[in-house]
C-alpha cells in the first residue's frame, strides 16, 4: 500500500510503497499542502493498480531506474511482528499471496449464504437467490474473490446499466444499484475475512432520478369506484383510503380487523406469492386508523368472505389475491375503459397520501398511517401536492402583508410619483 509522507527536512511530499518484496522511498519537490496530497494521492491509486496487476514497471511509470532499495519488506514485516489488518505493513507481495488464498466467488457465496440469510425475509431471499443466478454466479464464479479488482467491478455495472429490463428499456438505475449493494456486501466480507483490500472502495452508487408520483383526484377515485365490477370494489375502496401496499392489503386477514376500534393492524404480507409474519420494515408493523367508508367496506366484504377465508380478500378458493392477476385482468383494463393514464396499482398509496394532505390531516399523522418513521418522506415524495391541495402555497402570507403593512400601498405612491415625473 503506498503512502503519502512528509520529509521533515524539506517539508516536501514523498510516496512510501513496497514493490517486488523491498520498500521504495519516491521523491517530489511538491510541498505539503491538501491540493498536493490530492494530486499525490492519486498517483498512488495508479501505482498500486499497476502493481496488483503485475503490470507495474518502476522505470516507465516514474521516468527513472529504482534505486537500491533501504529496507527489504521482510524486514519491515519482521518487526511490525507480522501482518494485522489495517497496521498499514502489509506488502504487494503479501497481499497478493493473501488474494492468491481465497477462494472462488462461488464458493466464497455459499459461506456468505448460510452466514446471513438467517437476517432476511423469505421474499428478499428469493430476490437475493435471483441475484445470484441471473448477474453474480455467471460474471465472477469461477473467479478468487481476492482476484477480483475495482475496474472488474466497474465494467461489471456498466454492462448491468445496458442489459435489458421491463419493458424492452434498459435495466433500471435502482435496480443496478440493488445488485451492486449486494456485491459490495459481499467483497466487503471477504476482504475482512482473508485480509485483502476490498476493490468495491469507493465505488458510488448510480444517481436516482427523484421519484415524480402521479396520484388521482378525488373525482378520479369516485368514478374508479363507481365503475369497478362489484366483487372488487371494497378491495380498492380499502386500497384508495387506508394507503396500504400491496402485500399488506394481500396478506390482510381477518384477525387483525378491528371494526369495533375501527383499526387495521398490520401484522402480516404476502409479497411473491409468499407470507410473512412481518412487514417490509421495521415501522411498517402498525395500527391503521379507518374512516367509515373503509369500515362500512369492510363489514360488506365481512358477509362474503369472513366464514370461507383467513383473508379479508381471496379467491373463489378462499386463497390470497395474486395481485399480478388482478392487476392484468382487473386494474389496467378498468383504467383503458374509463379512458385514464396506466398507472400501477401502486398509486393507490400515493392517492391515499395526497388527499389526506389535502384534507389537512396531520403530517405526522399521515406519516403513521403510511407506515413511515418521520415526515421526512412525506414531504421528499408528496411535497409538490401539498400547495395545490391545501392552498398552503404563499397566498396567506400575501394576505397577513396586504393587511399589517402599508408596503403595498408605499409602492403604488412610489409608481405614480415616477409616472408623474
Amino acid at each position: 500500500m503506498a503512502s503519502i509522507r512528509t520529509r521533515k527536512q524539506t517539508g516536501k511530499l514523498y510516496l512510501d510503497f513496497y514493490f517486488d518484496g523491498a520498500r521504495y522511498r519516491e521523491q517530489t519537490a511538491l510541498p505539503d499542502t491538501p491540493e498536493n496530497r490530492t494530486k499525490l494521492g492519486k498517483l498512488a491509486d495508479k501505482l498500486e493498480r499497476e502493481i496488483a496487476r503485475g503490470k507495474f514497471n518502476y522505470a516507465e511509470f516514474f521516468g527513472k531506474p529504482a534505486k537500491e532499495p533501504r529496507v527489504k519488506a521482510s524486514d519491515a514485516y519482521r518487526r511490525a511482528g507480522g501482518y494485522q489488518p489495517g497496521s498499514g505493513v502489509q506488502t504487494a507481495c503479501q497481499a497478493n499471496a493473501a488474494a492468491e488464498q481465497t477462494p472462488n466467488f462461488v464458493e466464497f457465496l455459499e459461506i456468505w449464504r448460510n452466514e446471513n440469510f438467517v437476517q432476511f425475509r423469505k421474499s428478499y431471499q428469493r430476490t437475493v437467490e435471483d441475484i445470484f443466478k441471473a448477474h453474480l454466479v455467471p460474471k465472477f464464479g469461477n473467479t478468487r474473490v481476492g482476484d477480483i479488482r475495482r475496474e472488474d467491478l466497474l465494467t461489471f455495472r456498466s454492462v448491468l446499466a445496458k442489459a435489458p429490463g421491463r419493458k424492452g428499456l434498459t435495466m433500471s438505475p435502482k435496480r443496478v444499484n440493488a445488485i451492486m449493494a449486494l456485491m459490495s456486501q459481499i467483497m466487503s466480507e471477504a476482504s475482512d475475512r482473508y485480509h485483502f483490500t476490498n476493490p468495491y472502495q469507493n465505488i458510488k452508487s448510480l444517481r436516482l432520478r427523484k421519484p415524480d408520483v402521479e396520484p388521482f383526484t378525488l373525482q378520479e377515485v369516485n368514478l374508479i369506484l363507481n365503475t369497478v365490477r362489484e366483487d372488487m370494489r371494497n378491495y380498492y375502496i380499502v386500497r384508495f383510503f387506508t394507503g396500504m401496499r400491496t402485500g399488506e392489503i394481500d396478506g390482510l386477514k381477518w384477525k387483525y380487523v378491528d371494526l369495533e376500534r375501527r383499526q387495521i393492524l398490520i401484522r402480516s404480507t404476502i409479497v411473491a406469492g409468499i407470507e410473512e409474519e412481518d412487514g417490509k420494515t421495521y415501522d411498517s408493523i402498525r395500527d391503521i386508523e379507518i374512516s367509515e367508508v373503509v369500515c362500512q367496506a369492510l363489514k360488506r366484504q365481512r358477509l362474503v368472505t369472513f366464514r370461507r377465508s383467513d383473508y379479508v380478500f381471496c379467491n373463489s378458493v378462499g386463497q390470497p389475491l395474486d395481485h399480478n392477476n388482478v392487476t392484468k385482468r382487473v386494474w389496467y383494463p378498468l383504467l383503458r375503459h374509463l379512458g385514464l393514464a396506466r398507472r400501477r396499482p401502486y398509486i393507490t398509496r400515493h392517492t391515499a397520501a395526497t388527499l389526506w394532505l389535502a384534507a389537512g390531516e396531520n403530517p405526522l399523522w399521515i406519516a403513521r398511517q403510511l407506515g413511515h418513521s418521520s415526515t421526512e418522506m412525506l414531504y421528499k415524495v408528496y411535497g409538490r401536492f401539498v400547495p395545490n391541495l391545501t392552498r398552503l402555497d404563499g397566498s396567506a402570507f400575501d394576505r397577513l402583508l396586504a393587511t399589517n403593512t402599508n408596503i403595498g400601498e408605499l409602492g403604488n405612491a412610489l409608481q405614480l410619483e415616477v409616472k408623474n415625473g
